[in-house]
């Protein structure tokens, strides 16, 4: 079994009700989730010039290859209703791996750890809140340190 961090957003219609329905299909195609972050509002990354987003942080446990995993949270996405048409757009539902243990893996359809969220508030604040602790396996530091340096940045 493996250990992964997965992040979950929306920004468009029913944002609470879109999140609630990614964690049931997480749980039925993916893998049971031992741990979930309180939902945070926040600013839109990247492209500005739309709604705020939901947010929130799931530990899980899985079985599956990190490819398959990436693929299986695409399908959720898809079935209910993501369009990827804008880069950093709009959307119902984003569904990212952070983590999965503690491997670095770089390939052309798949980054772990995920290779921006270092940089992005929305996902430290949850993270520490769920794993304060977590070390991130490039930089080399935990969740609460990441989160401090981009506080004081």
């Amino acid at each position: 079994m493996h250990t992964v961090f997965i992040s979950t957003g929306s920004n468009l219609g029913n944002r609470e009700n879109f999140l609630s329905k990614a964690e049931e299909e997480i749980t039925v195609h993916a893998g049971s989730i031992l741990a979930a972050s309180h939902i945070i509002e926040t600013p839109p990354w990247g492209n500005t010039e739309q709604p705020a987003f939901l947010n929130q942080v799931l530990k899980i446990k899985t079985r599956f290859p990190p490819l398959f995993l990436m693929e299986s949270l695409l399908d959720i996405e898809k079935a209910m209703g993501r369009n990827r048409t804008e880069k950093w757009g709009p959307r119902i539902i984003d569904i990212d791996i952070l983590f999965f243990n503690n491997r670095i893996i770089n390939e052309e359809d798949l980054c772990i750890p995920h290779p921006h969220l270092h940089e992005r508030e929305f996902v430290l604040k949850p993270m520490v809140e769920i794993a304060p602790d977590f070390v991130h396996p490039v930089f080399q530091k935990t969740m609460s340190e990441l989160l401090q340096e981009l506080n004081n940045a």
